[in-house]
């Protein structure tokens, strides 16, 4: 069981969502970042899609009543552990009664803390994801709930080679949308050469941006029709909306392209004041990119015993604090020493 003792500023249950039901009028929801919620997963030896905590821009401050793993991915935090320092990207431990704070979320705008175990929430329709759209699923985190946790396997450490780093600009990949024609060539255009800003009143329905109006070539209505996550609308302001998982199953703007799948999880970590950029590539290597994505889950996730699984976090932290001058980790009979400066 953990208890919540501070939620963060919007902390939600999520998983890999309601995937199969949109023709039913339910959205999918599931993790805005699909990619780090999976190596999440991966790192505590759950399965891929067990529910998880998603915080956004803020982190939260918990207690663990039981012994449990856990892992940290997606945007940058600095996390500690009765105070203790933490690392992201690889397997960690927490005794019964520990504390857990995680702060801002200083790059990127997601981050996800995996349990070993899974978070053991009722399902609605399939999934324990929380769709504050739809209203399905858990409500968002407050003060005082207790998330219980499912058994932990017997499993080695992990941690992932080479993590990925978010940062205030982007570009980002696109196919053809269904009504790409219902836009002028300029339009077209100036949708894969300029740059848009991601607005302020952005969520977990889409991004709202803001740059060079997409001007349309008819002015006809479009019927609403089914509707991705990935799926770039343009309203009559011509300033484009990037749909994310809580969107609706049906839509009215005209969609000018779609960010590929391979880029979904880049999408969801960019904050307010963000700079995106697109850039028009081909079938096949949307599909290339979706695959090199999936051996990356598969090669770049390493077994680690807990020396190697010290240092790393001591070479993770040094990197990130310039008064972390030496520290270091024994393991038996192997003396580790890392410095910096």
């Amino acid at each position: 069981m953990i208890q919540v003792l501070e939620p963060g500023l919007f902390t939600t249950i999520q998983d890999l969502g309601r995937d199969g039901l949109g023709h039913l009028g339910v959205p999918s929801a599931g993790a805005a970042d699909a990619f780090s919620l999976r190596v999440g997963n991966r790192l505590v030896g759950n399965a891929d899609g067990g529910a998880a905590l998603e915080m956004t821009a803020q982190g939260v401050s918990l207690r663990f009543d039981t012994p449990a793993s856990f892992a940290l991915t997606g945007g940058d935090v600095e996390a500690s552990l009765d105070s203790q320092p933490l690392p992201m990207y690889q397997t960690l431990h927490a005794p019964a009664g520990a504390s857990l704070r995680i702060g801002r979320i200083s790059a990127g705008f997601r981050t996800y803390l995996t349990v070993g175990g899974g978070l053991l929430l009722p399902k609605v329709l399939g999934s324990a994801s929380s769709d504050t759209f739809a209203n399905l699923g858990p409500a968002p985190l407050a003060a005082g709930m207790h998330l219980p946790i499912g058994p932990q396997a017997e499993a080695p450490g992990f941690y992932l080679r080479a993590p990925p780093r978010f940062g205030q600009t982007a570009r980002l990949r696109i196919l053809p949308g269904p009504q790409e024609e219902w836009f002028t060539e300029g339009a077209r255009a100036v949708l894969s050469s300029g740059e848009y800003s991601v607005l302020p009143n952005s969520d977990r329905t889409g991004l709202r941006l803001a740059g060079v109006a997409l001007s349309r070539s008819r002015s006809d209505e479009l019927p609403s029709m089914g509707m991705v996550a990935g799926a770039i609308q343009v309203p009559g302001s011509g300033q484009p909306i990037v749909l994310l998982p809580n969107h609706g199953t049906t839509g009215g703007y005209p969609v000018i392209a779609n960010v590929i799948s391979a880029d979904l999880s880049l999408l969801a970590q960019l904050p307010a004041g963000a700079h995106i950029g697109f850039s028009s590539v081909t079938r096949d290597a949307a599909l290339a990119a979706l695959r090199e994505q999936e051996v990356r889950l598969s090669r770049d996730i390493v077994a680690a015993d807990a020396g190697l699984l010290a240092a790393r976090a001591l070479m993770s932290l040094a990197a990130r604090h310039a008064s972390l001058k030496q520290a270091a980790v024994k393991d038996g009979g192997r003396h580790i020493r890392i410095r910096r400066g």
